[in-house]
């Protein structure tokens, strides 16, 4: 079972967090997210259990637990369904030109675009 853990310390390690679930059952991985350009942990990760059963109860006992201070969301992960990924192209609207030469009047920062 591949199971969400949030909330999580910044200066938390994965090998403190495969101890925390250690304690249940064996763990497959544990994978904190981290920033690709600081390597700061983004506060979340995920841990494989190849046992439900074992999986479930340590997020049973673990979800809303105190660590380092901090009390941490617990749950199963459920992958998310393709039409739902998170796209950058998010405030372009209806212009399928995209780009900034786009004609919407105001400062054109995409510099000489040859007549837009």
């Amino acid at each position: 079972m591949n199971i969400f853990v949030g909330s999580l310390p910044f200066s938390i390690e994965e090998a403190d967090l495969r101890e925390s679930f250690e304690a249940y059952g064996a763990v497959d991985s544990v994978k904190i997210i981290t920033d690709k350009f600081t390597g700061r942990s983004k506060g979340f990760g995920f841990v494989e259990m190849p046992n439900d059963a074992e999986a479930q109860k340590a997020i049973d006992e673990l979800n809303g637990a105190t660590v380092q201070g901090r009390s941490i969301v617990v749950n199963k992960s459920e992958p998310k369904p393709e039409g739902e990924r998170r796209s950058f192209n998010n405030n372009r609207g209806g212009d399928s030109r995209g780009g900034y030469g786009n004609n919407r009047g105001g400062n054109d920062r995409g510099g000489n675009r040859g007549g837009y």
